[in-house]
């Protein structure tokens, strides 16, 4: 195989594609990227760990001589890209031989390692019989930014550790809880011929949110042979879903909510931070105090003989309460609205507060949950 092109490009592609690589493997081609051509001026690039496959297309000029169209080869990941990220943008050649030999050569210099027979890298699972949802890149990447952040990072609890896709003929709902939170959001832009259920892991998911460019504008999500699979035409990521139960997410929403807060949620989220700083770093403990009007949220560490109190406006008519919550995961979640008030909705103090944003997207409902923390005011 011989071929030239950017480093900057070559670079790009590669590191994309290194999302999949695993930094120690019992089978050490893992440890490798496969180059083979695809088509006249395509280079298709593939990584794997067996759970989640990396496939990417990079334009370059191949020499007609020196090239066999079905040439192979399994290049070591980590040599490659260190070169490459110690190299300017310049035009570089790749070379490779019948013996796996792999030379780079630049007018500046030139670098030599050995890589692996092509033939004996794993061979990627067909998803050719898959059921495929057209949608767009936007909607996919909206759906994980939105819902990745609550996914679970418990191993005994391995289906939460992905985000929860129930693909409708109407809409979609992407759902993910580790138990202290939940998201839930439901969009009109993803929608299916038939219903679909399945779990996509979490790091399948996150690569392929990374793995988007501005120019890809539509995605096929192909579902089928115990995969998923994010297609968005120069980008492809596989990975194999989490063949288990999803809980009852439903039954864990609160629905008789008689405390509503109206409050902005950029004075909220910046308050919280403030006062987090004074929380206990074993706990992160902060403490609304609900008033008419007025919400008060205060920490305090008791090692360090610390504490922070501050008062923010808010719209609240309900009988005054106590409530705790832990700041890293309250943080995140008014983080993540897309609103410039947020409704919280609650029952009692040691029930699960409902959060939405005062105002949703169009063809979007999205509804957050956060677990409570014991306070001693009601222990």
């Amino acid at each position: 195989m011989k071929f030239t092109v950017s480093s900057a490009e070559l670079l790009k592609a590669l590191t994309t594609v290194g999302g999949a690589v695993p930094n120690k493997s019992t089978l050490p081609i893992l440890e490798s990227i496969l180059f083979e051509r695809d088509g006249d001026d395509a280079l298709m690039l593939t990584a794997t760990d067996l759970e989640i496959s990396i496939i990417q297309k990079l334009t370059v000029a191949f020499e007609s001589n020196g090239t066999d169209a079905k040439s192979r080869i399994a290049v070591p990941a980590k040599r490659l890209l260190d070169t490459l990220r110690a190299l300017p943008d310049l035009p570089i050649t790749f070379t490779s031989d019948a013996e796996h030999n792999v030379e780079l050569t630049t007018d500046q210099g030139r670098y030599k390692m050995v890589g692996h027979d092509g033939s004996d890298f794993p061979a990627l699972p067909s998803l050719e019989e898959a059921q495929t949802i057209e949608t767009t890149a936007a909607a996919i990447k909206r759906a994980i930014d939105k819902s990745s952040f609550a996914v679970s990072k418990d191993a005994h609890r391995p289906a939460m550790m992905g985000v929860f896709f129930q693909v409708g003929t109407q809409n979609t709902r992407a759902v993910a809880t580790d138990g202290h939170r939940l998201v839930k959001l439901q969009m009109d832009g993803i929608k299916s011929s038939a219903p679909l259920e399945f779990v996509a892991p979490d790091k399948a998911i996150n690569l392929a949110a990374r793995a988007m460019t501005e120019d890809e504008t539509s995605c096929s999500l192909r579902v089928g042979s115990g995969y998923v699979e994010f297609d968005f035409g120069v980008t492809r990521v596989l990975g194999r879903m989490i063949d288990e139960a999803y809980p009852n997410y439903e039954a864990v929403i609160p629905v008789e909510n008689d405390r509503t807060l109206t409050i902005s949620r950029d004075a909220m989220l910046a308050a919280v931070k403030r006062v987090a700083l004074y929380s206990s770093s074993m706990t992160h403990q902060v403490r609304l105090s609900l008033q008419p009007d007025e919400l008060t949220i205060s920490a305090e560490d008791l090692e360090r003989a610390s504490e922070a109190r501050e008062r923010v406006l808010c719209e609240y008519q309900a009988e005054p309460m106590e409530i705790g919550f832990n700041s890293v995961y309250l943080t995140e979640v008014l983080s993540n609205v897309d609103a410039e008030d947020v409704v919280f909705e609650f029952s009692s103090p040691n029930r699960a507060g409902v959060v939405t944003p005062a105002n949703q997207k169009d063809g979007e409902e999205m509804l957050m949950l956060i677990m409570p923390v014991m306070l001693n005011t009601y222990a």
